[in-house]
């Protein structure tokens, strides 16, 4: 087993289980952020928002996702530092765009902007909502008390243009990262076939455009609203 994980293809395999593993997280996690835009009220996402923070299972799946993005990140520079060392003596690079995308030769510095975003979101929101309860106001939808966590939100959008092009500029970065990251996990899974290889690309397109787009779509909406 020891032997699998420090060879090429078992690094590959640990880093595209837990990258499809976050592809199903970011869906999930944009959907309940869309409900920022669909309802002025808050009530959509207070309830999302709270049945994330309540349900059983989700509390469950929390130390196990925090795990997934520990493992990608830190692989992803394990993998880079290995490749570096077996390879000291710079290659020829004027042909490499012929044959690979732009994506495919910066995954790890889309993956670092990515988390320079990843970890600027967690302070304003995740450390608040967790660790700052007093921090929080309440409200009642249903009748039932929960944090108000679309004031939280929405009032850093309406406040802060910067972090609004901050937080725009994360979901393009983040589609790019998918754009080749997607299929990529599939590719190193085994499905290697050409037919399906071309049809996970056109998926792994579609899906980090409806990302980027949906990220960027959010803190847009407020300041054009608001």
């Amino acid at each position: 087993m020891s032997k699998f994980l420090t060879a090429s293809i078992g690094r590959k395999f640990i880093m595209s289980i837990s990258g499809l593993f976050l592809v199903v997280f970011i869906a999930v996690h944009l959907t309940v952020n869309l409900f920022l835009i669909f309802d002025d009220s808050g009530e959509l996402f207070n309830l999302a928002a709270n049945f994330m923070a309540t349900n059983p299972a989700v509390k469950i799946m929390e130390p196990l996702l925090g795990l997934g993005f520990l493992v990608h990140i830190l692989w992803s520079f394990f993998i880079e530092y290995e490749n570096w060392r077996a390879r000291p003596v710079k290659y020829d690079k004027k042909n490499t765009g012929i044959s690979s995308s732009w994506a495919s030769r910066n995954m790890l510095i889309l993956g670092a902007l990515v988390l320079v975003f990843l970890v600027v979101h967690i302070i304003h929101f995740f450390w608040v909502i967790k660790f700052n309860p007093e921090a929080m106001s309440t409200v009642v939808v249903g009748g039932e008390h929960m944090e108000d966590t679309y004031k939280l939100v929405a009032d850093l959008f309406k406040s802060s243009v910067a972090y609004d092009i901050f937080y725009i500029f994360g979901g393009i970065l983040l589609g790019i990262h998918l754009s080749h990251g997607f299929w990529s996990g599939f590719h190193t899974l085994g499905l290697s076939n050409k037919n399906w290889m071309s049809r996970l690309q056109i998926v792994g397109r579609i899906y980090a455009i409806v990302v980027a787009v949906g990220f960027s779509v959010i803190p847009l909406y407020f300041l054009i609203k608001f």
